[in-house]
């Protein structure tokens, strides 16, 4: 069975990217313990960080094969996309190692030299070492226009007591539930999934289409591509003013080797360097990117900055 993340960040920000992403998603990487030890041979050259890798003419990225909306084997995801840019940037060739994003993946990728950055990584989790973030996201309510849950921007909020809610297995919005006494009407979706058949984050918006559920609460970038799917579009709320339980919010860099200081550093500079053309990008995809304020990236707040 091929297992994925159905979030990204879960109990710790290990599990976001799901986590998948938060990783993870939340959590957000699920993954096996890493074993990081480097090859016999490094291979060698004049670019930056690369006397680190493998393949110095090659940005060599992990993803996961089925994991809109951050990466697929076709590179329609926003992570794909990312990856582009970056090896345009340096000047390199693209190469992908696909591995599903469940148990193992940064041990079996990044961890077994086949390649050399993950492009969506949280920071907080100690399995990598992590760039600095390229995006703030948080998990989110979806629901339909005209639920009157539009404006719901916490799980205790009155409102939702006798609704029925649509929330992944143990991903931090599911401990405010319970906090909450919303878990006895709720419907739970499994945190993994065989992703040749099977989407929870997909499971949810059919359910809320049909009105077998209320609302549903996803991690960010999830919510934000499968309610810009929908027909007709669903309304995303951020979840930002939780007050109690675990971490909702949080920041996705890159994850790299921890012996791979060089290549880290690179990476971080490209990241500010674009960081105008990143927003853009994920913004294309619907992900409810956030300042440090807590307050939304869009493209009319990227339009009005000098």
């Amino acid at each position: 069975m091929t297992l994925r993340r159905t979030q990204k960040p879960a109990a710790r920000p290990a599990q976001v990217l799901r986590w998948r992403t938060i990783a993870s998603l939340a959590g957000v990487l699920v993954c096996g313990v890493v074993a990081l030890r480097p090859p016999e041979v490094h291979a060698q050259g004049t670019n930056s960080g690369s006397l680190e890798l493998v393949d110095p003419n090659v940005f060599r990225a992990c993803g996961d094969p089925r994991n809109m909306p951050f990466s697929n084997d076709k590179g329609e995801g926003f992570e794909n996309k990312l990856a582009e840019l970056f090896a345009a940037k340096l000047g390199k060739k693209l190469n992908y190692t696909y591995f599903p994003q469940a148990t193992g993946f940064v041990r079996m990728t990044l961890g077994s030299y086949r390649c050399d950055v993950i492009i969506g990584f949280p920071q907080g989790d100690d399995q990598a070492q992590v760039t600095i973030p390229y995006y703030r996201t948080t998990y989110a309510l979806v629901t339909k226009r005209g639920s009157g849950l539009e404006d719901v921007v916490t799980i205790d909020d009155p409102r939702l007591k006798d609704k029925r809610i649509g929330v992944v297995a143990r991903t931090p919005p599911s401990t405010n539930m319970a906090m909450n006494g919303l878990l006895a009407r709720a419907k739970s979706y499994p945190l993994f999934v065989d992703t040749r058949s099977d989407s929870s984050a997909q499971a949810m918006m059919d359910d809320l289409a049909r009105g077998d559920i209320d609302c549903g609460i996803l991690w960010g970038p999830m919510a934000g591509y499968y309610a810009g799917k929908a027909n007709p579009p669903l309304v995303v709320v951020p979840l930002v003013k939780e007050k109690v339980g675990p971490q909702m919010t949080f920041r996705i860099g890159m994850g790299v080797r921890p012996s791979d200081q060089e290549w880290k550093r690179t990476l971080s500079r490209l990241i500010k360097e674009n960081q105008a053309e990143i927003n853009k990008l994920l913004i294309s995809y619907n992900v409810p990117i956030l300042d440090e304020s807590d307050m939304p990236i869009t493209a009319e707040t990227l339009s009005k900055q000098p």
